[in-house]
């Protein structure tokens, strides 16, 4: 039996049949997600009841799934580097980047192809297996997309994989960058659909979800999640849940970014989120989408060794690595280290540390 289409409590009292999801019926494209899909594998109000569970108990049930996928002591490390900072087009209200705003970043140009691939071998060096590439646009013109293809090529030939967030793709554009040999594609939906307005004027929930299509089709690996924090209820962070875990496929990269309120923006003000309700949503992903990869991404900084072994045991296994993300700082990586060594985790494909006499 399908626990997601069973009732509310018994979907929620008793752990997830993992085996039973696998079969679950899923949608056949990414526009049946945004409202048109009768029956979805996870129903928001199965969602909101998983927020709603006890703490503990949510934790255990995000710590079995977990164990059923993956290594539990495991962590993917990605690095990520600003290949074109400022004057994005976009009016995104959490983004320093968009030229509707006075945050102090200037645009900048395209980086040469040269400085990326050395930012790549110091990712490398210091242990990522994924180097990510963002470069803030509205979409990339045909001239910026040849330079960025060159890009990826180099960076695969270092023996890293390969992630591009560029803005919208159309069908053309993914192409392009498949056959460049990319691995993945970021295009966070941000929101649920019913608190997206009030984020975004510049660009539709739809264009974000025939974005996600585009990349799929392409037969590109899809990195998609979003940001809490900015003032939305925790309805609408697990309609933010539901959105990713009903798309045919769910993510395989899945980012939840804990907003980091920078000045000059419309969310400058904006008040923190309780730590455990982060945690919750952390849970609650890994729960849905139980053999993606859920990133700890921005606020890391903001977070102290504690919480973030709280995400951990919720079920996170992939962190942005290294000193700064795209415009924010992020903790360095001799931080990282010490904090995986005191909790016994080690990077994606490191061998296990023998065990202390």
């Amino acid at each position: 039996m399908n626990t997601c289409a069973a009732s509310t409590d018994t979907a929620i009292e008793a752990p997830i049949n993992i085996s039973a999801l696998k079969g679950a019926p899923k949608s056949s494209s990414a526009a049946k997600v945004a409202g048109h899909e009768a029956s979805p594998r996870w129903p928001q109000a199965t969602i909101e009841a998983l927020f709603e569970r006890p703490l503990l108990d949510l934790l255990f049930q995000a710590q079995q799934v977990h164990r059923q996928h993956f290594d539990p002591n495991e962590v993917q490390l990605s690095t990520l580097l600003s290949i074109k900072t400022g004057g994005c087009a976009e009016d995104c209200g959490y983004c320093p980047q968009s030229a509707h705003f006075d945050t102090g970043i200037e645009a900048s140009k395209l980086m040469p192809l040269d400085a990326v691939l050395q930012a790549a071998r110091d990712a490398k060096a210091q242990g990522a297996s994924r180097f990510c590439m963002g470069a803030a646009w509205r979409s990339p013109k045909m001239r910026d997309l040849q330079r960025v293809t060159e890009m990826v090529q180099g960076v695969r030939a270092l023996g890293l994989e390969t992630c591009m967030t560029l803005g919208m793709l159309d069908a053309e554009q993914a192409q392009q960058l498949k056959s460049a040999g990319l691995d993945y594609y970021n295009h966070n939906l941000d929101s649920a659909p019913d608190f997206y307005g009030q984020i975004i004027s510049t660009r539709s929930y739809q264009d974000r979800l025939d974005t996600l299509e585009h990349v799929r089709q392409a037969g590109i690996n899809v990195c998609s999640g979003g940001i809490v924090g900015m003032g939305e209820t925790r309805a609408q962070r697990a309609g933010l849940i539901a959105q990713l875990a009903n798309l045919d496929p769910y993510p395989e990269s899945v980012p939840i970014n804990n907003l980091v309120p920078m000045p000059g923006t419309p969310l400058a003000d904006a008040e923190p989120i309780d730590p455990f309700e982060f945690v919750r949503t952390i849970a609650v992903a890994r729960i849905t989408m139980p053999s993606a990869w859920v990133r700890l991404s921005a606020g890391r900084e903001q977070m102290d060794d504690a919480l973030q072994a709280l995400c951990f045991a919720a079920g996170a296994n992939s962190i942005f690595y290294g000193d700064r993300l795209l415009t924010t700082a992020n903790p360095q990586a001799a931080r990282d280290r010490a904090l995986f060594e005191r909790l016994g985790l080690r990077a994606q494909g490191q061998t296990a540390a023998p065990p202390s006499a």
